[in-house]
């Protein structure tokens, strides 16, 4: 009977191949991971005023975003949450919503890093803790258009994105095609019913 092997040294250099390719792949899988932005956890609650969301995100910049930071470009993030009411007939009708825009800069004088939303603003030593207090939304109100019923279920949309288009003109030309700008959770969709008002809560017995 006629067999056919393999030398070993041929399977050494198989293993030695296998080897190499998957020390190429692994660091970029981990490098690709470690950038953007990513949605922990979300949370709607009730108040006596309506209702409000808590949310947490999960932010890395890549070194492209952080060298911009440094060289005095302000970094727009915007926070969305939608609520939206379904409709056989049509598209779903949006009922209440909360849009919140905050600058993240750099001051090369002070070396300090300013998170800024409207006229507020805080300071912070490094990146990582500006980063950390963007990423924590609290007690967000959503603005609502009409009337919201706990016994009706919606389609709630959340996601945080980096702004391009309040990126200086000339910026705005680089990151078209550029992924390296594309900053996005995406968007998250989700069927829920929301929890009854306070002050019908505190009604029951």
């Amino acid at each position: 009977m006629l067999c056919c092997t393999k030398p070993d040294s041929f399977a050494r250099l198989l293993q030695a191949a296998a080897v190499i390719l998957l020390s190429m792949v692994l660091p970029l899988s981990t490098t690709v991971h470690a950038e953007g932005i990513q949605i922990k956890s979300i949370v709607i609650d009730a108040t006596d005023e309506g209702y409000q969301f808590d949310a947490d995100f999960e932010i890395a910049l890549n070194p492209k975003l952080e060298r911009a930071l440094e060289k005095g470009i302000v970094l727009y993030f915007v926070t969305e949450l939608n609520l939206m009411k379904f409709r056989w007939y049509w598209l779903g009708e949006r009922v209440a919503q909360s849009r919140v825009r905050e600058g993240l800069s750099y001051y090369a004088l002070t070396r300090q890093y300013r998170l800024s939303r409207g006229t507020l603003s805080q300071n912070f030593n490094t990146l990582k803790e500006a980063l950390q207090a963007l990423s924590r939304v609290r007690d967000r109100p959503l603005i609502a258009s009409s009337e919201l019923k706990p016994d009706m279920e919606y389609t709630v949309e959340l996601r945080m994105r980096l702004d391009i288009s309040a990126l200086p003109k000339p910026f705005q030309v680089e990151t078209l095609g550029s992924r390296e700008w594309d900053l996005s959770t995406g968007t998250l969709q989700w069927s829920t019913r929301l929890p009854l008002p306070k002050l019908q809560d505190n009604t029951r017995p």
